[in-house]
């Protein structure tokens, strides 16, 4: 850990800022760096901590429950995720160097005009992952990815062409927990860190430094649910785990947040799957701005994530809200996935 309260008694305290980190980071891979991407994350955590402002307080504010409206996605709206959407959308919209941004919230990209200069980032995003849960005082949280502009994309191109890049572009990807604390974690390609907002002095703040996905885990989560509509593969595999057919018996957990649900899965090993279902035949989970991210971080941190397929940053995208399966853990959890899904072929 890099910050603790005894750090923090101390008269000189020590500790790193996500900014201060970032920074450093830039300094040690890309020297030449202009800190252009230090200026675009910082307007990210801007509005992940104006919707954590209205998260932590959501009980007070009015600002629980539906919107009344429904969304691209044919899901009722809540407050929140109209906030959180905005929110993202302002703190981006001043950032010079955001050239296009797609949301959960919204049909179509958005292409900033009137740049005076030029855009080099493309910017994705789920605003408030998990937002059903808020009524009930459930972690939810925000997902974000980070691509380059295609250099050779006409001006006047369609921006979905600068979104509908496959996941391996990504130069950078994260999330946000909004929870008991709130963490925001992330990777630029080189290891993933954590950072807990500290809200005495209203920054985040390095906790978990070089995360590391445990080799396995003890539990796995799926939205068991749904089990009767599960391809048989995956209701072969899960009743494998938990009777203990790979070494040990593994114990379901699920919140319904996929933040909340790979963050446990981050940090303590494990398998979270979301299947295809008879409902969502193509799965459930958004490629660009929730599989991809959350991709990038596993892979980054010894895991590794599929679509039970495939490596889900190979997909190359067709749509901005296309769906697909999803599962994502340890190593030793995803050989025996794959060995299972081997053994239907």
């Amino acid at each position: 850990m890099a910050y603790t309260s005894r750090a923090m008694e101390s008269s000189k305290p020590s500790i790193t800022t996500v900014q201060q980190h970032i920074l450093a980071e830039q300094r040690k891979y890309s020297p030449a760096a202009s800190g252009s991407f230090s200026w675009l994350l910082s307007g990210i955590t801007l509005a992940t901590k104006m919707t954590e402002s209205r998260v932590r307080r959501a009980g007070l504010l009015e600002v629980a429950g539906a919107a009344g409206a429904i969304n691209v996605q044919g899901e009722a709206q809540q407050i929140l995720d109209v906030y959180a959407d905005q929110a993202l959308i302002h703190c981006l919209g001043v950032r010079e160097n955001v050239a296009v941004i797609a949301s959960e919230e919204n049909e179509e990209a958005i292409m900033f005009d009137g740049r005076s200069g030029e855009g080099k980032y493309v910017v994705v995003f789920d605003p408030l992952d998990g937002s059903s849960n808020i009524d009930v005082n459930v972690s939810v949280g925000t997902i974000f990815s980070i691509l380059s502009m295609p250099k050779d994309l006409p001006k006047d191109a369609d921006p979905r062409e600068a979104v509908l890049q496959p996941g391996v572009k990504q130069i950078a990807a994260g999330y946000v927990v909004y929870g008991s604390s709130t963490i925001l974690v992330y990777t630029t390609g080189h290891g993933v860190h954590g950072f807990t907002l500290d809200p005495s002095v209203g920054a985040y703040v390095l906790s978990h430094e070089n995360i590391r996905m445990p080799t396995s885990g003890t539990y796995y989560s799926s939205n068991d649910g749904y089990w009767e509509s599960f391809p048989q593969p995956y209701r072969d595999f899960i009743t494998d785990l938990r009777s203990g057919v790979h070494g040990q018996s593994y114990a379901l957990r699920y919140i319904g947040s996929l933040v909340a649900d790979f963050h446990r899965t981050l940090l303590k090993g494990g398998i979270f799957l979301y299947p295809p279902t008879e409902k969502n035949p193509d799965g459930k989970l958004r490629l660009l701005y929730e599989a991809n991210p959350i991709a990038f971080i596993a892979e980054q941190a010894g895991g590794i994530a599929s679509d039970g397929m495939q490596r889900v940053m190979d997909i190359q995208p067709e749509e901005i809200h296309q769906r697909t399966p999803f599962i994502v853990g340890g190593p030793l959890e995803m050989a025996a996935f794959s060995q299972a899904m081997e053994a239907t072929v």
